[in-house]
């Protein structure tokens, strides 16, 4: 399995930083995080973040 980082690519949303393999912005996540959302809230909304993205995305 590859890492999961926060990558920018041009030809995927505009170059927004985004959690590699999806198309979910790591400020997303970190808001959510902020506004007291747990983590298992955050999966369940979000199913096809990878198990690390939590962790890139307050990196």
């Amino acid at each position: 399995m590859s890492r999961v980082e926060v990558v920018c690519e041009l030809d995927v949303m505009s170059g927004d930083p985004g959690i590699s393999g999806t198309r979910i912005l790591p400020e997303t996540i970190a808001a959510n995080l902020r506004t007291g959302y747990h983590i298992d809230l955050i999966f369940r909304a979000c199913p096809i973040l990878p198990d690390e993205a939590i962790e890139a995305a307050v990196r």
